[in-house]
This record gives C-alpha cells, structure tokens and sequence, in this order.
C-alpha cells in the first residue's frame, strides 16, 4: 500500500504525472525533442517569472548548484547557511578547489541583509549563495532585501537555492535579480526525482565564459552553448521521462493558477504551523517559517521513529529532524499536491496515535 508522503522530498506524484513517464521514447536529437525542450522552457519561464534563459541537468539539484559555483566563481565565494543544505554549498567549494567561506546562522535563526553586506563589501568574493528555503530547519528567507543590497554590488552574482520553494511560492527571478536560481523536479514541483532545473542571467553565462576549469557535464556555458546550436537540445543524453512529465506537469501548474497554487500552499502552512504550536512548539523563528515545510520542536520527547511506525499503519509518512536536530525537531512538509484536506489527515492522526 503507497505511503501518502509528508516529508521533505520525495513528494506525492499525481498518477495521471506518473504514467507520462512511461511516454514511449523519442530521439534525443530529433524536432520533437527540441519542441519537448522549448515548450518546458517557455511554461518554467512564467513560473519563474523571467525571460531568462532555462537549463535543464539530469541531476539532482546539487547538480546544477555544484555546476553554478564551478562556472561563475572567478575569485572567491561566500556561502551562507541556515542548515544543512547551506552547508552543502559549501562542501561543493570544498571539494572542487573554489575558494569560498562560509557564515552559518543559529539554527533557526535567518542569513541577515546586514551580515551579507558586511562580507560583501570586503570586495573580497564575485559570487554570494543563499538558501530560499532551508528544510533542516524550517526556514524560509524573504529574497527582496538580498535583491535591493546586490545592486550595491554589481559585480558579484546572486545564487539561489530554491529547490524546496520554487512551485509552491512566487519567486519573481526578474525583479529580484536572482543571477542563477535552482529547482529540482522532486519538491514543489511534484515530480519523481532525478531533474534540476535552473534560471540563468545572460550576464552569468558572459561570466562564466571568463571562468577557467568549469568542468563538463555541468558546465553552464557548455549546456546553454548547445541549447542555442542545436534549436533547445540537451547537451549530454537527457532523461526524455522526466522532460515528458515536467511538460505535462507545467500544465496542470498553469492550470491551477500560479496565484491559486501560492495561496494553497500559504493556507497549508498556516495551519500546520497553528497546530505545531498548539501540541508543541515551532522551531524556526516563525517570521521566516517556511511555506512548503514546518519544522517543529519535539518539546515532548515523543519518539518519532514510533511516530512515524503508526502513521506507517495508516500509510503516510512524516520526516524526523536533519542531521543534529534528528529526534530534536520533525518535519510535516505540505508542497506540491498536497491539500488542506491531507494536512488535517496527518495532524488528526498524529493527535489520535500521541493521544494529544
């Protein structure tokens, strides 16, 4: 029996989406692929609201975040963490020899306009990293102040992690300014995993091209490179599954409204964050609680795992806290397909099995 998932990725994929995987495959380098290509482009860029250029990896979204930092770092970045997947940009640096350093927040705390603008201003780094939306600890950055301090320095460029946000908020990648912004297939977006997905500023991909030892296969100049010359082709064999269900996938999105889609997921976290904390407690500060999960202090000292064993008997699943805050928090997640009807699902049952 499928398992209704409330965590923080892999999400609920509608069935009608699962079948365009099986779609019968087509040439990679054929007319239809390039249509395939060019319409998800042009239905990602009202979703992202901008007219910049989209590039598709077949990865996961560290994918794409590892092959930004590689292709746009020509003197030193600066990483900015909440949590756990903050620190991740920094390991990418770490391993592939960029030169970076990092500022970690408390946890639960947010990154501050003011403490970007302190490293900023050393003229020390050409490339800054923020997370959207941290799912170890809940937080969700309002983007605006970061877009009106980068205009103090124009030439550093914006990466974005929007991996867990970007379907399920509106980010206005234009008006921001946002250089590179980063998806995956898996999140919001309501997809299986295995797609990253990625805006990107012409004035980036000009960058990068001064950039020495960018790699390959994630190469952001190599992948738009080809988009151009071959008429919206992929640069290396791309997974046709996915791109058929991306496709698809937009259409319900558009479908539903983008406006409709932000309220749906603003309405569930209202919710659930009202009911974390009438049972227990919020962890993040909750002027930056995020819209597409809720991370809730464990003030019980319930057992999650025996948690998630009886919610496993009703067949959904929650998400037990990440990396040091495993048994400290858990994670109820409402993106993608997600209802206000599913989240009351899962909180009644939580209440029925703790007994609250």
């Amino acid at each position: 029996m499928h398992k209704k998932l409330f965590i923080p990725g892999p999400t609920e994929v509608a069935p009608e989406v699962l079948a365009k995987m099986a779609t019968p495959m087509i040439g990679h380098r054929s007319k239809d692929a390039s249509n395939l290509q060019r319409e998800i482009t042009e239905k990602l860029r009202k979703l992202m609201y901008t007219a910049n250029p989209i590039l598709l990896s077949t990865t996961s979204g560290s994918g794409l975040m590892e092959g930004s930092l590689k292709s746009l770092t020509s003197k030193r970045a600066v990483v900015f963490s909440v949590g756990a997947f903050g620190d991740r940009w920094f390991k990418m640096a770490e391993a592939n020899g960029i030169p970076a350093d990092k500022h970690s927040a408390e946890l639960g705390k947010p990154t501050t306009p003011e403490i970007v603008d302190q490293y900023l201003s050393t003229g020390k780094y050409d490339v800054f990293t923020i997370t959207h939306n941290e799912t170890s600890t809940g937080i969700m950055h309002n983007l605006e102040p970061f877009a009106d301090l980068k205009k103090k320095y124009p030439d550093v460029y914006w990466l974005v992690d929007a991996v867990s946000s970007l379907g399920g908020v509106k980010i206005d990648v234009d008006k921001l300014g946002i250089d590179v912004c980063i998806t995956s297939t898996q999140k919001a977006l309501a997809l299986p995993p295995g797609m990253a997905i990625a805006s990107v500023t012409m004035r980036a991909l000009e960058h990068a091209k001064t950039v020495k030892n960018r790699g390959l296969y994630l190469d952001l100049v190599d992948i738009y490179s080809y988009i151009e010359k071959k008429d919206h082709q992929y640069s290396s064999t791309p997974s046709l599954s996915h791109m058929f269900a991306l496709n698809f996938q937009l259409d319900r999105i558009l479908a539903e409204g983008l406006e409709n889609r932000f309220n749906r997921h603003f309405e569930m976290a209202e919710y659930t964050r009202a009911w974390a904390k009438k049972h227990f407690a919020l962890f993040p500060e909750e002027k930056f609680a995020s819209q597409t999960l809720t991370t809730i202090t464990n003030t019980k000292n319930i057992s999650i795992a025996d948690l998630n064993s009886g919610l496993g008997k009703l067949n959904m699943q929650i998400s037990n806290g990440y990396g040091d805050l495993k048994e400290k928090t858990f994670r109820i997640a409402h993106m993608g397909e997600l209802t206000m009807d599913d989240i009351k699902e899962v909180t009644s049952a939580i209440e029925k099995i703790l007994q609250l």
